[in-house]
């Protein structure tokens, strides 16, 4: 077997990434409940916060920015 064949199959692939996606989830909700009226930056840096120790090799990518920005704009409700 190639080093390139060791991967996870499509099933354990998708539950990870359905998991990645809650953890997300998860995050912009608590900082959108708990930040009302903090800054973009300050919610960028809350939202990293607390996806950091969720994921191995963490790195805030664009995605982050935008639900930060939407939290500030009032997109997101708490619940």
């Amino acid at each position: 077997m190639e080093q390139s064949e060791i991967r996870w199959n499509d099933e354990a692939r998708a539950k990870i990434l359905d998991d990645a996606d809650t953890v997300l989830r998860e995050a912009v909700q608590a900082v959108a409940a708990s930040h009302a009226d903090a800054t973009s930056d300050e919610v960028y840096a809350e939202l990293n916060r607390h996806l950091k120790d969720r994921f191995i090799d963490y790195e805030p990518g664009p995605d982050v920015r935008k639900y930060a920005d939407a939290i500030v704009a009032g997109e997101f409700s708490a619940s």
